[in-house]
């Protein structure tokens, strides 16, 4: 059975082009699939309204149909004039995929550039947190064109090719074929009198001074996201956001292992020999104490709970983790080395190796040659 064109859009056929598409864009509205999923009836009456609508929007299509019956016949366009199926797709979804705006024609919109600054700071900010300033290069709307990319009171003028909706489109039934338009690359004008400021982007690179809060915790690598931040959007688009990329810049003293730090401490041999309490430096400037127990040996690691890196997710803290390395003295008074061999012929040792360095010795050579 042949599909009655008028009957499907509800309308008479002494209706003008302003009812017939308003006829339509209702009934398309109510049918579309994406408002009436897994409903196949709703498909195929949106099949047949769009069938409808592409034959008698077209001034062409529409005489053939009325004087033959059928939108082919002599002197037909091989796609219709179009445009419905989309304004339909926009009203369903607003803009999600880049709607248009602008007057005497329609203009993309597009979100803004991302935008990426490398900062770096020292170990204490990183432990402790910080707020920093910092200049962030990025553009600008001119202010000498508003943003219109033109000169000061002169126009762009409506892209002749796609008559400014920015792109090109084909509809032929169901099926419709949009492309960006290649001359105004999608922008929907042409600025012919660009503004010298910008020189027609519309667009100033300019400074702006950000202030940024770095959480205690952090590490290199870590990325602080800053929404809004980043380059203006185009066309009235959301600007983009801005990446704060973080470098923990080398500590003299203290480096980092996860959440622990790592520092050396220097003792004597009178205090690793007789032991002693001694005071600690932290990351914070203070001094804690701590017990260095008698016979204590060279680079013996010793743990100061909760002194080092708290969790960024506010999980505990971690230590602070003390090496402690005998310091051997280069130069000696004459006392002291009289003090020293008087010391080495009441231990023994005078004119032998260290014990426990012998036995290291001998391990090696065993290691060595495979004999137990």
């Amino acid at each position: 059975m042949t599909l009655d064109y008028y009957e499907a859009l509800g309308v008479d056929q002494n209706s003008d082009d302003a009812e017939i598409k308003k006829a339509y864009r209702k009934l398309a509205l109510k049918h579309h699939p994406d408002r009436n999923p897994g409903n196949r009836e709703a498909e195929e009456r949106f099949k047949k309204i769009n069938e409808a609508y592409s034959c008698l929007s077209d001034p062409q299509k529409r005489a053939n149909y009325d004087r033959f019956g059928s939108a082919e016949g002599p002197g037909s366009a091989g796609f219709g004039a179009g445009g419905g199926f989309a304004d339909v797709f926009e009203d369903l979804f607003g803009g999600v995929f880049g709607g248009f705006a602008g007057a005497g024609g329609r203009t993309r919109q597009a979100k803004g550039s991302d935008l990426r600054y490398d900062l770096d700071i020292t170990l204490e900010e990183a432990v402790m947190g910080v707020e920093k300033k910092i200049k962030v290069p990025r553009r600008h709307r001119c202010d000498k064109c508003e943003g219109t990319g033109s000169k000061p009171g002169k126009e762009a003028s409506i892209c002749p090719t796609c008559e400014g909706r920015g792109e090109v489109r084909m509809q032929q039934g169901f099926f419709s074929i949009a492309r960006t338009c290649g001359r105004c690359g999608g922008k929907g004008n042409i600025i012919t009198d660009p503004c010298p400021a910008c020189r027609g982007a519309g667009r100033v690179q300019r400074e702006r001074t950000v202030s940024v809060k770095i959480p205690a915790g952090v590490d290199s690598g870590t990325r602080l996201r800053m929404t809004a931040e980043g380059e203006l959007g185009v066309h009235g688009g959301p600007p983009g956001d801005l990446y704060i990329v973080i470098e923990v810049m080398e500590h003299p003293l203290f480096s980092r292992e996860g959440n622990h730090l790592i520092c050396s401490q220097p003792i004597t041999f009178t205090q690793a020999a007789l032991g002693a309490e001694i005071e600690v430096p932290t990351l914070d400037g203070n001094k804690v104490p701590l017990k260095i127990p008698a016979g204590t040996e060279s680079h013996k690691l010793f743990r100061l709970r909760g002194k080092g890196v708290p969790s960024l997710r506010g999980q505990g803290r971690g230590d602070q983790i003390v090496q402690v390395v005998i310091d051997v003295p280069k130069k000696l008074s004459e006392k002291q080395k009289s003090i020293l061999k008087e010391f080495a012929e009441v231990s023994g040792d005078a004119t032998q190796e260290p014990k426990g360095l012998v036995e290291k010795i001998e391990d090696k050579v065993r290691h060595l040659f495979g004999s137990e």
